[in-house]
Formats: structure tokens, C-alpha cells, sequence
């Protein structure tokens, strides 16, 4: 399985929603909470091109945010997107 990266900050409605879906399939996932760390969240705004929160990462694919984690899920792709080959 592919490193799973997800930037949140603490009371996000959407951070909380991501991470339930995501533990809700046992998958394991590095959080980076940005709270008060402009130069976090400057990086992964460079990173993914916007600046709300959650960004999430499987691998080396930017899936974006908590509405297109769910879309793909909805879609059937979010399993083969996590299973697939570094």
C-alpha cells in the first residue's frame, strides 16, 4: 500500500471526515496539521495548488481535498488508487 499523507488542521470538519474514511478502511496515513504554521501550509498550497484543508496525497498522486477523497470512494477507485504500485 501507498504512503498516505493527509495536511489538516485541528477542528476542520472536512480533516475529520477524510481521516474517518481513511481509518474506516485501515488505512495507516501520515497527518501534518498546518495550525499556526504558515510555512507548512505554504508548502502544501505550493505543493497542491490550494490552500483549504484537508490536501491528501496517496503516493505520489495529489487527490485533493475531502469532497474528491469522497468521489473517488463513491467511484470504486479510491481502493485500487491505494493498493496500486509506488
Amino acid at each position: 500500500m501507498q504512503e498516505v499523507v493527509i495536511y489538516t488542521t485541528h477542528f476542520c470538519p472536512y480533516c475529520i471526515r477524510a481521516k474517518r474514511l481513511l481509518s474506516g478502511k485501515g488505512v495507516t496515513y501520515r497527518e501534518i496539521a498546518v495550525d499556526n504554521k504558515p510555512n507548512l501550509r505554504a508548502q502544501m498550497a505550493a505543493m497542491a495548488g490550494r490552500r483549504s484543508v484537508p490536501q491528501i496525497w496517496i503516493g505520489d498522486c495529489h487527490v485533493g481535498g475531502c469532497d474528491d477523497l469522497m468521489a473517488l470512494e463513491r467511484g470504486r477507485k479510491l481502493d485500487d488508487l491505494l493498493k496500486a504500485a509506488s
